[in-house]
């Protein structure tokens, strides 16, 4: 089995050393090259030449983001595999993720351990077992996401927690709650909300001021509390979406609120929520902070999202 390891060096949770007995765990299960990531977007282009090399296992070590590339990576290079037979996820190599990053999302979705030694237990195991499970994933316009995607509010905050992380501050469930209240009160325009929601067949869903997609549950984690905004969201169903309406401050609060102390599914007039859902648009009537995977990527003004199921192998 050939196998290759993509490094994250920023990796927040792990040392050389701990990175050193990675390697030499997974050598003992698989044939295992190494590289490591030299700049925002290498991950992909790792993934995409592992799979199109014929390698059968593509591993990470680091947070959420370098898992989002080399998915992209991945299904980047199903193109060249097109022609092959089999659904997309048997054309491509498996997927493992050891946790390296702050919260690890999708890892912890999978159900695997937060630490990175003991997720690396279950990935050896599943490697000489021959254990994976397929799972869907969701696509926004031309890129993929893993568990979740979102436009106006919500994207506008991980920018927020990006910048001051450039300026030397350490990622925290603290920083994340001053970044998402700083956003509320003095980066949005509540008056005049500008995302508008539409599916096929159905009546558009208009005066939104942030939409949150997710392609399972839960949508993050504060330390080792999960957050749930649809909890019924699942990797083997379609995507799930919840919008907020006019963001006034009692309503927000509100919804902030629940969300604190019950840890899941807001209800309330400005709550819109679907589930299973397997394609729909997102539209803005001005340029709107965007985010896949908890990595702010630019602003949009529309963005078309699809689900798609048995899109990739996963090694837990």
């Amino acid at each position: 089995m050939r196998a290759l390891l993509v490094v994250n060096p920023r990796a927040t949770t792990t040392s050389e050393r701990g990175r050193d007995v990675l390697v030499r765990a997974l050598r003992t299960a698989a044939d295992l090259s190494v590289a490591y990531t030299e700049r925002r977007g290498h991950a992909t282009r790792l993934a995409r030449d592992a799979a199109e090399s014929g390698v059968d296992v593509v591993v990470t070590l680091g947070g959420d983001g370098t898992v989002n590339e080399a998915v992209n990576g991945l299904l980047t290079a199903s193109a060249a595999l097109g022609g092959l037979p089999g659904a997309l996820a048997d054309r491509l190599p498996a997927l493992a993720v050891v946790p390296g990053g702050s919260t690890n999302v999708f890892a912890r979705a999978l159900g695997l351990p937060r630490d990175w030694a003991d997720g690396t237990s279950v990935i050896l195991d599943g490697l000489r077992d021959g254990r994976h499970r397929v799972i869907g994933l969701g696509r926004a316009d031309d890129r993929w996401f893993t568990f979740t995607a979102g436009l106006g509010w919500d994207a506008a905050t991980i920018r927020r927690v990006e910048q001051a992380r450039l300026r030397g501050r350490t990622s925290t469930p603290g920083l994340y709650a001053r970044a998402t209240f700083g956003q509320f009160f003095t980066g949005l325009d509540r008056r005049d909300p500008p995302l508008t929601l539409e599916r096929p067949g159905e009546t558009p869903d208009t005066d939104l001021g942030t939409v949150i997609v997710q392609n399972t549950a839960p949508w993050t984690y504060v330390g080792d509390r999960p957050v749930h905004l649809n909890s019924d969201a699942s990797f083997d169903l379609g995507l799930d979406v919840l919008a907020l309406r006019r963001l006034t401050v009692a309503r927000s609060a509100r919804t902030v609120t629940q969300l604190a102390w019950r840890a899941g599914d807001p209800q309330g007039k400005q709550v819109l929520r679907l589930h299973d859902v397997a394609e729909f648009t997102v539209v803005a009537s001005r340029p709107q902070p965007f985010q896949l995977d908890g990595d702010y990527l630019g602003e949009r003004q529309k963005v078309h999202f699809v689900s798609v199921p048995s899109a990739l192998r996963v090694i837990c």
